[in-house]
């Protein structure tokens, strides 16, 4: 299955489901979505997001505290919000976004982490633009790993000149780092076995075979995962003059 030049996303995904280990004490009473970054829970910035990009309609996946994630989504009026269940297991990224294709509709899956902070260029209008369905099955927006603020790890890709993502050598470190904001042609998950998988594995198979494209997010970008993440968070909202 491919899709149309033309197509493009009319829903989104907000990968909210995790069960927030890294970030307890704060979990253990509520969803790691519910955090709290300057005044306002990860899961709202999230879906400021999707609005700000002028998508009507996100669908947001569930499993820890799943009545507190209903009830706070319910207070949102100005987006169409639909609710992706997984309380009865818990089915990673890739499970979860092919659980969730029949509520988001035809199209390329545009998706989000809601436990990531971005400041500067909108995230949301810098994929739709750069989205190119007649020749992309990835796009991920991704920072530089010098400039990713809570990120602790070696990195994740290279990105060449023409903006394809490819992984480093084993045991290298990687200088790019993916923020949690992707365009994803869901025939990519086609293939892929029934129940809980990460969609790391498609990533990464993508980019072997030189068809994962990357684009450089001009802004700030700050890793929410654990209780160190939030005041890190802050203070590059504060820089950017976004708190």
């Amino acid at each position: 299955m491919t899709l149309a030049p033309s197509a493009a996303p009319s829903a989104a995904l907000i990968f909210a489901a995790g069960l927030g280990t890294r970030m307890r004490p704060l979990t253990d009473d509520r969803p790691k979505a519910l955090v709290e970054v300057g005044g306002r829970t990860l899961l709202d910035r999230a879906l400021d997001r999707v609005k700000e990009a002028g998508i009507p309609r996100a669908v947001v996946n569930v499993h820890a505290f799943p009545d507190q994630m209903r009830a706070a989504l319910a207070r949102r009026k100005d987006l169409d919000i639909l609710v992706s269940d997984e309380s009865d297991l818990l089915l990673e990224t890739g499970g979860g976004m092919r659980k969730a294709l029949p509520l988001l509709g035809p199209g390329p899956v545009l998706a989000l982490n809601a436990d990531a902070v971005w400041t500067g260029a909108a995230p949301v209008p810098a994929l739709l633009e750069a989205w190119e369905g007649a020749r992309m099955g990835l796009l991920l927006l991704v920072v530089e790993k010098a400039r990713a603020v809570g990120y602790a790890r070696a990195g994740d890709f290279l990105l060449d000149e023409a903006s394809r993502l490819s992984r480093p050598p084993a045991g290298e470190a990687a200088p790019w780092v993916y923020t949690g904001a992707q365009i994803l042609d869901p025939a990519l998950l086609v293939d892929q076995p029934e129940g809980p998988f990460s969609l790391s594995r498609v990533f990464f198979a993508e980019a072997s075979a030189g068809r994962a494209s990357g684009l450089r997010h001009a802004g700030g970008w700050a890793d929410v995962g654990t209780p160190a993440g939030i005041p890190a968070a802050e203070a590059l909202l504060r820089e950017a003059g976004e708190a």
